[in-house]
């Protein structure tokens, strides 16, 4: 069967459909905003956290619903089919290429911001979690941390990062190294599939759970809700953020080192290492550009015995204890955000970045072999050429949990035999109307990206999900969708990448469950096409 385009009517028969599709049996009515609204702008880009995609220009949706029960966002479902409308949900805002608030396609859509279906259900004695898929990474650490001082959850550092696409993308973080993915962690889902019904684990069954835990779950429904297993976290954690000048040979010496090594410690330490240029004044009161390494870490336990297992693996950082902050997990969350003036635990519950952010593109790699040195020191040079302290190149290591579980386990395939992920990324403030000032700095990322090519993994070469990059590929929505070849063999080009060979099993998936094609947007997985 093939798939067809629905006819869009107006924007008046969605509307007037939504008004009368409701199942809820509460009062509460969608929260609607159209173009007219005074609140359509507001609440549009309340959670853009990439101004490349809120500029005049950017495709917008012809309607904002911000549901407030799950019965509204199955009357989202129910309208657009009806109606011809692309879906778009938004958690927190942070797709990289705008996916969540976007749509490239020259068609009709609809943005469902999940923002007031954001509870955290925390169950202490079963060392378990409900968060729905509005609630952000810093909601769900301050609600376990309400609870318990000693449970967490392997997820991302960023705190207003939305859990409804984090963990459907995988999910890396300081934990990651010890207690694997977030996705790795998840044991149960409520989605809302394709034909506007709602399953939990049991009756979505085995194959729909595995794909949305790290294969994108916006190509297969909209999940509502992710019942998580947390996991043990010490009383006292400790953390620092050192900075190293990349010119001094014994920096170089330990950055050598640390592709070798960061993912082979010990479990407890994870410590990612960034690049970026910064101004300097010398010794004659003279500014120059320096290129700073910075080595930041999240070590689960004490202080002591964290300086003995520097001073045994990383010599060189020469770390004191002056540089090191003991406490608790989740104030390790306030730390790596950038609270660091005695800022309380509240600070997690804002949805605002507390830092600013510019227009950005990233791409990201996997390395399994370390980089030589002169190639290091020429991705690293490279950075010289943007704005200072605009580009920026950071290393996530592997190791650890990550290497025990299969690449087959979730969709998330990039286990062992990965040394480190290494994400390249460039920022710039807009300018109305100046677009040559975007494609100068889009220009150098891909310009660094293909000069690593040589150095990074092949066949395919691999990237993360949650670092979402359109330059790999994107599907042909408005094309030929008639032919499978066409079909299945566009979306391999960039599906591959991030999948390796479980891209075939989650096109299986979406065949089953929405065979056609309803949930889509340029980097889908796209069913397979009968005849």
């Amino acid at each position: 069967m093939a798939t067809s385009k629905p006819i869009f009517h107006t924007p008046i028969d969605f509307l007037h459909c939504m008004a009368t599709s409701s199942n809820s049996t509460t009062t509460s009515k969608p929260i609607v905003h159209t173009p007219n609204d005074p609140s359509y702008y507001t609440t549009l880009n309340a959670t853009i956290q990439n101004p490349r995609f809120s500029s005049p220009s950017s495709p917008k949706p012809f309607a904002i619903v911000t549901p407030v029960h799950v019965s509204q966002v199955q009357a989202v479902v129910y309208c657009s089919k009806i109606h011809g409308v692309q879906i778009r949900t938004r958690s927190g805002g942070h797709d990289y290429e705008g996916l969540s608030y976007v749509s490239n396609n020259n068609v009709p859509f609809v943005v469902i911001d999940m923002t007031n279906l954001s509870s955290v259900s925390v169950d202490v004695e079963r060392k378990s979690a409900w968060v729905q898929a509005g609630a952000t990474l810093g909601e769900l650490y301050y609600r376990i941390a309400e609870r318990s001082e000693n449970l967490g959850f392997p997820a991302g550092a960023c705190h207003t990062v939305g859990v409804g696409g984090h963990f459907s993308g995988g999910g890396y973080g300081f934990l990651s190294r010890k207690h694997g993915l977030a996705a790795d962690n998840i044991v149960d889902a409520v989605i809302i599939d394709a034909q506007g019904r709602i399953l939990d684990r049991k009756s979505m069954g085995e194959d729909l759970f595995w794909a949305i835990r790290g294969g994108g779950a916006a190509s297969f429904g909209i999940v509502i809700a992710w019942k998580l297993q947390l996991v043990d976290v010490p009383s006292t954690v400790t953390v620092f953020d050192v900075k190293r000048n990349f010119e001094h040979d014994t920096t170089k010496k330990l950055v050598y080192w640390w592709q070798s090594r960061a993912d082979k410690v010990d479990e407890d330490l994870n410590i990612f290492l960034s690049f970026r240029t910064a101004s300097s004044i010398d010794k004659e009161g003279n500014e120059k550009i320096v290129l700073e390494a910075s080595f930041q870490a999240t070590f689960h336990g004490g202080v002591d015995k964290l300086l003995q297992l520097m001073e045994k693996e990383f010599p060189e950082l020469g770390l004191q204890r002056q540089e090191c902050t003991e406490m608790s997990w989740v104030e390790s969350f306030v730390y790596h955000n950038e609270f660091r003036d005695g800022e309380s635990l509240d600070v997690l519950l804002s949805r605002k970045p507390n830092f600013h952010i510019g227009s950005f593109k990233a791409k990201s790699d996997y390395v399994e072999e370390p980089i030589p040195e002169d190639a290091l020191e020429g991705m690293l040079g490279m950075l010289y050429e943007e704005a200072v302290g605009r580009g920026w190149i950071a290393l996530y290591p592997s190791g650890g949990k990550l290497n025990e579980i299969s690449e087959s386990s979730i969709p998330f395939p990039h286990r062992a035999g990965n040394l480190y992920n290494v994400r390249y990324y460039v920022d710039w403030d807009e300018e109305a109307g100046n677009i040559t000032a975007s494609k100068i700095h889009m220009s150098w990322i891909r310009k660094l990206y293909d000069y690593m090519t040589p150095y990074v993994s092949k066949n395919p070469r691999a990237t993360y999900f949650n670092f979402r990059d359109l330059d790999i590929g994107m599907d042909n929505i408005e094309g030929d969708t008639t032919s499978t070849f066409n079909n299945i063999g566009q979306a391999s080009i960039w599906g591959i990448k991030y999948f390796k060979n479980n891209f075939y099993k989650l096109v299986h998936v979406k065949t089953r469950v929405d065979p056609t094609n309803f949930f889509t947007d340029e980097q889908s997985i796209p069913p397979l096409l009968s005849h």
